[in-house]
């Protein structure tokens, strides 16, 4: 007898002594059959990041894979598929040409690539460097006569290229899983303090547009040519139009910033030919539905989803072209397999993440309701759930709970037949900075799973590292597997997914970040 049969026959002894979750092993078993033999997901990883290339909100790579995707879904067989505009969200831009080289005293090429919105050089210059040493606006007042003409070279608070001595790629030990907590790539804390930062920095930013220097350079940090490149501003009409800008290797830019220290005439040849778009300012999600069929349950929601947007120097394959491409797969095996689930099933692929959960926060906004004022909308009893993925390509290793223990008992059960994969983790935890947030701020039980790391952190977020080639397809077939199980078992339970307490009324922490 194979493995999996024994894990399935051995099922109800593992959740006797609680209150038993039916599960249709038969079913979870078709599904992780369908999974890991008949996977589309090298193929649908390769159209969304190969061909459709970086996929900044608004801009041609984003609209390319979306017109993609609601093709797809449409041939497989999905309803309403579609994509919905959730509100204003500001301008496309593209990167044209980048490069950068130093020229005196000697020739060299540098690692560089243009900051997302940021302005356009129209063909190459020349220019002198001149380094920023303080991010203050009485510094920069005091000395932006000198800074005209120049290439600026902007303040970073670690000036030296530290060794590394741990791997790059890893998983989640028993013992790490065992004792995981909560996992904010920021704390609401630093997540308040982000907004009047970027304020402070938009205003000193303005401040040195109006010197006459030629381009801002500047690095994020990364090593061994690994480039992080993000911005938050430039997409609203308020904050263009935009100095050229470049992010630069971390060995780069220090060498940089040593000959212009020692005064030596440092000379760079720069290019940054970029391209706002404006036609259409509107953000959008990608949605489509598996239609319920029960009569007295087919108006309630199961959904599934990730965020579709990336940033610009690679192709958005980690972040988050996985979560993506596993909630695509995830539906692909439940239409395949022609299941009739009683709740509708809504996929749903966001934009406008990457700078503050903006599309999934405006689809919740539109559809359920406000956190501001927790005058929720109909709609909002009906969905059982939302399921997000979106830690990189690391296989599922279990599921945050968000502190609902009622939940959380549930999730137990159906990751049982999953334990030989690796996932078994429930904690009663909480992740943030992605899209089930929004949901859980209106009360809807929104969930993040728990995955193995990889390389997310030390590589591929945010970076010019992000591209297909870093995707793990087989961990990503365990992911689809076990998401298409969570979101069928959610739309075949008699109950809706239990639910916490209704949150107070409260802004929602990106709001300020709306244009």
């Amino acid at each position: 007898m194979r493995k999996f049969s024994i894990l399935l026959f051995l099922l109800p002894l593992a959740v006797r002594g609680q209150d038993t979750e039916p599960l249709d092993t038969a079913m979870i078993g078709r599904i992780r059959t369908e999974a890991f033999q008949h996977s589309q997901i090298p193929w649908i990883s390769h159209e969304i990041t190969d061909v459709a290339g970086p996929r900044l909100t608004n801009s041609p790579g984003w609209h390319y894979a979306a017109d993609w995707i609601v093709k797809t879904l449409k041939g497989w067989g999905l309803s309403k598929a579609a994509i919905e505009p959730w509100g204003e969200f500001g301008f496309g831009w593209t990167a044209e040409k980048t490069s950068l080289s130093i020229r005196i005293p000697y020739y060299s090429p540098l690692i560089a690539y243009a900051i997302p919105w940021s302005g356009s050089t129209h063909g190459p210059v020349s220019a002198k460097t001149y380094l920023v040493e303080q991010m203050d606006s009485a510094w920069v007042v005091s000395h932006l006569a000198q800074m005209k003409g120049k290439a600026l070279l902007l303040p970073t608070p670690d000036t030296a290229n530290h060794p590394r001595f741990h791997a790059d790629a890893e998983r989640y030990s028993d013992s790490a899983l065992a004792a995981i907590g909560d996992m904010y790539m920021l704390t609401k804390e630093e997540l308040a303090g982000i907004i009047p930062h970027f304020t402070k920095m938009l205003a000193i930013q303005r401040m040195i547009r109006n010197s006459g220097a030629v381009a801002l350079i500047g690095t994020s940090g990364g090593r061994d040519g690994t480039v992080f490149v993000q911005s938050f501003i430039g997409y609203r009409k308020k904050d263009q139009p935009e100095l050229p800008g470049l992010e630069v290797s971390k060995e780069d830019f220090l060498r940089l910033v040593r000959l212009t220290r020692d005064g030596l005439p440092v000379t760079v040849e720069l290019q940054s030919d970029t391209k706002l778009y404006d036609q259409d300012l509107t953000g959008h999600n990608v949605v489509a539905e598996i239609p319920g069929t029960d009569p007295t349950l087919k108006a309630e929601l199961v959904m599934l989803g990730g965020h579709l947007d990336s940033w610009t120097a690679g192709t958005g394959a980690t972040d988050n072209g996985a979560g993506c491409i596993v909630a695509l797969e995830a539906v692909r095996i439940l239409k395949t397999l022609g299941i009739q689930p009683r709740r509708t099933i809504r996929i749903a692929l966001w934009d406008g993440e990457e700078e503050g959960l903006l599309g999934s926060f405006g689809y919740v906004r539109n559809h359920f309701g406000d956190p501001k004022d927790m005058k929720l909308k109909p709609e909002a009893a009906k969905v059982s759930a939302y399921y997000n993925l979106d830690n990189g390509t690391g296989k599922i290793r279990g599921i945050f709970a968000q502190g609902n223990d009622k939940a959380a008992d549930v999730f137990r059960q159906w990751l049982v037949p999953f334990k030989d994969l690796g996932a078994s983790t429930v904690t009663l935890h909480n992740t943030g900075s992605t899209d089930h947030l929004g949901f859980d701020a209106v009360g809807i039980p929104g969930f993040q799973f728990i995955q193995d790391p990889i390389d997310y952190e030390t590589r591929t977020h945010h970076s010019n590292q992000d591209n297909y080639d870093h995707l793990v397809m087989e961990d990503m077939q365990q992911a689809a597997a076990i998401m298409a199980a969570f979101v069928y078992n959610t739309a075949m339970r008699t109950a809706l997914i239990p639910r916490k307490p209704l949150p107070k009324p409260e802004k929602f922490i990106f709001d300020d970040l709306l244009p």
